[in-house]
């Protein structure tokens, strides 16, 4: 029964959304201005007034204006060109919504009240500290959860580590720190590739709303569902360990979406490539490098510490001894080999150095003090040669314009 009355909920919501994204239209027509959320709110009123739609009436209708509250956070995005405009909502996706105030939480029986729902049993995946402000209901896969958002003040943090690294991401390695450690990647959409694409083509010969058109579409999510939550624990313990063995993070401020995007091209300019751009889109957006990304920030400022994005601009093409720039140091994915000096390493192991560098230089141009998180003013070559095992490391404080080929060069096997 209460789980009827979630989908109820949920479908008079994505109604009520839908209705006011539809309205601007019409009064565009007619020659009106938009409403704001407080017109919304008038029409919402004379919604539930009318007498075929009176079901309306039973959904909380806090929950109803929480709907009209997302619509104008998504024109506020588009206006502002964060997103693109607000679309319809659909059946099935991302069936949600949301209660600002009436909610009570009993953690000791793992049980939550709900308006309109009564209490109800949750799993708790953990403690919820602080003052409750608002609670999110959401279906995935056939699954509810609730979202709480809390409110608590903290202390200042002061991360307990005094180190500072870059990473390179890739596909072979899906994190090369300049330390020289790296994390190998999950490929989670890879693994379940062959599964999802049977799930898929037994879905496509269903009749599309009938009773074995659902079972087999729930089969499709179960295993989207698979893949994203496996993702999602990689990431999170990948990035929480990184976020608290180091202060200062150094990342490339790489384009994901411009890297992912098809090449195609148009039909007077067919793309050449599209196969195999095809596959390094798969590849690339299957390591989560965006999400990635926002974890380290959030956690690192939880901890203490710094996220420093810095340009990608030929990082993975400098050589970090004598400074040289060439598309010929790195013929290779996985070899780089300079042409000026000789040096030689990981190509993604150069680039994570790279990114170091910049990263303490991007952090003395403006004022920070790094000597604590760096253990000392080291260069790139002072760093490149103590991670590859070189002989003569540079002294500290000497720049990178000063040194030789010879203050880098690989030990003699």
């Amino acid at each position: 029964m209460q789980q009827r009355q979630l989908r109820r909920f949920a479908g008079s919501c994505r109604f009520v959304y839908n209705q006011a994204l539809a309205l601007p239209k019409k009064r565009y027509e007619r020659g009106e201005k938009r409403l704001g959320y407080a017109g919304l709110c008038k029409a919402l009123t004379a919604w539930k007034a009318h007498p075929h739609r009176a079901w309306l009436n039973e959904t909380p209708s806090q929950a109803l204006q929480q709907s009209l509250k997302n619509l104008e956070r998504a024109y506020k995005n588009f206006f502002e060109k964060r997103a693109d405009f607000p679309s319809p909502k659909k059946k099935g996706r991302s069936d949600r919504f949301r209660y600002p105030q009436g909610v009570k939480l009993d953690q000791a029986n793992s049980r939550i009240f709900l308006p309109k729902l009564g209490w109800l049993r949750y799993r708790n995946s953990r403690e919820v500290l602080g003052t409750v402000k608002n609670v999110t209901v959401s279906l995935n896969a056939g699954k509810w959860f609730v979202s709480i958002q809390t409110e608590r003040h903290v202390a200042e943090p002061v991360h307990p580590a005094s180190s500072m690294v870059g990473i390179d991401r890739g596909i072979i390695r899906f994190a090369t720190l300049s330390d020289g450690t790296f994390v190998a990647p999950l490929n989670g959409f890879k693994r379940h590739q062959d599964r999802l694409r049977k799930a898929q083509q037994s879905m496509s010969r269903k009749q599309k709303f009938s009773h074995n058109g659902k079972k087999a579409r729930a089969r499709v999510q179960k295993i989207h569902v698979r893949i994203a939550n496996a993702r999602r624990d990689f990431l999170h313990k990948a990035s929480t360990q990184i976020s608290q063995n180091h202060a200062i993070v150094c990342l490339e401020d790489l384009p994901v979406r411009n890297m992912s995007q098809s090449a195609a091209g148009t039909t007077e300019k067919p793309g050449r490539t599209v196969r195999a751009k095809s596959g390094l889109n798969k590849s690339i957006l299957d390591q989560g490098w965006f999400e990635f990304r926002r974890q380290l920030d959030y956690k690192l400022a939880w901890n203490g510490g710094w996220l420093v994005a810095v340009p990608p601009q030929y990082t993975s093409r400098t050589c970090p001894c004598c400074g040289h720039v060439s598309a010929d140091n790195r013929k290779t994915q996985a070899r780089f080999a300079c042409v000026e000096c000789g040096f030689a390493d990981n190509a993604d192991l150069v680039g994570a150095i790279n990114i170091l560098s910049r990263g303490m230089h991007m952090l003395r141009d403006e004022g920070q003090d790094t000597a604590d998180a760096s253990a000392g003013w080291d260069t790139t070559a002072r760093i490149a040669c103590e991670v590859s095992g070189a002989v003569m490391p540079p002294a500290a404080g000497t720049r990178r314009s000063d040194l030789g080929a010879a203050q880098c060069r690989p030990l003699a096997p």
